[in-house]
């Protein structure tokens, strides 16, 4: 109909009515649409005018987009609603259907889990963050989830690798949540990417080497307790970011450095120096300099007889 007033300036709703060959019940409430969504000017003498759809059309959309907008509120604040209920509630009805696994396909699925996690956390973020220096962007994009997880009294820890100690974006970052009440350590390696929240659910890669294929999650209590584990070891082991520098360069009895004993014992694993920079979080000539060095020192000419010196000497 609207097509059909645009083409034909001043038909009557008769005219329509014989045209389209509708009821003139069906044209009435056709035409009190089209003036309700301001495509069609209020009749005069009878003769349906439309309102320039230069006009008209973007006006529509734009109205639209209001309401677009506004029905994302309302699922915005029901969401938050029933996660509310659920942390109050959900302890009295737990799921006997819930998989000890659920798979989570592609990396849009994966953060809008995370997010969902996190406004359900209520004790504590336990994260791995393998993988060197992060984005400015990610890291900025980090920034509110985490002030609000922080903000509702949740305790978060986070472990990198030491080579972000040379990236200023994630020493600024780190700066930032700890000046918020976050806890971040540092390690020579980490084992895999991994968070665990409140103890009870732990999100693991699909694909360690291929992390935006997707991931795990976890909701196996005997396993979570494993990862805990883990992340406890971990943390014990590793040094504070921030404000204990030095003890990362801190040599052991040996004269050996943090990072030098995990590169010797990634390269007794048979690990690649593309393999070790990845576990390292540095890049493949810093590992290729390392290994020279380590070489030299322990005066082998070749990989092999390095490591077989190492483990004579008590290195490994």
């Amino acid at each position: 109909m609207y097509r059909l007033i645009l083409e034909n300036h001043g038909l009557r709703p008769s005219d329509v009515r014989q045209r389209l060959n509708l009821t003139e019940e069906q044209v009435r409430r056709a035409v009190d649409q089209l003036i309700d969504r301001k495509l069609l000017a209020v009749p005069h003498h009878d003769e349906l005018r439309p309102v320039d759809p230069n006009l008209s059309l973007y006006s529509l959309l734009s109205d639209q987009l209001t309401e677009l907008h506004d029905r994302q509120k309302e699922y915005e604040r029901t969401r938050a609603d029933i996660r509310a209920m659920l942390a109050e509630f959900g302890h009295l009805y737990p799921s006997c259907s819930q998989p000890d696994a659920e798979r989570l396909i592609g990396m849009d699925c994966v953060q809008e889990r995370m997010q969902d996690l996190a406004d359900a956390a209520r004790q504590e973020c336990m994260t791995f963050n393998p993988g060197g220096g992060q984005s400015a962007a990610s890291l900025a994009a980090s920034k509110p989830l985490d002030s609000d997880v922080i903000g509702r009294g949740v305790r978060m820890r986070t472990v990198y690798l030491d080579s972000v100690r040379n990236d200023a974006t994630t020493v600024e970052y780190a700066g930032w949540l700890t000046g918020i009440g976050g806890q971040v350590r540092t390690v020579p390696v980490l084992p895999i990417r991994m968070a665990v929240i409140d103890r009870t659910v732990a999100i693991l890669p699909m694909d360690p080497d291929h992390t935006r294929r997707g991931a795990v999650q976890i909701n196996s209590p005997g396993v979570v307790k494993a990862l805990v584990e883990l992340f406890e070891r971990v943390w014990a082991d590793a040094v504070p970011l921030g404000d204990a520098r030095d003890r990362c360069e801190e040599l052991d009895e040996h004269g050996l450095a943090r990072r030098e004993q995990e590169l010797l014992r990634l390269l007794a694993q048979g690990l690649t120096d593309g393999a070790a920079s990845k576990s390292l979080g540095v890049s493949l000539r810093t590992v290729r300099r390392m290994t020279a060095d380590l070489s030299e020192r322990l005066n082998a000419r070749s990989r092999f007889e390095a490591g077989l010196r190492a483990g004579q000497r008590g290195w490994l």
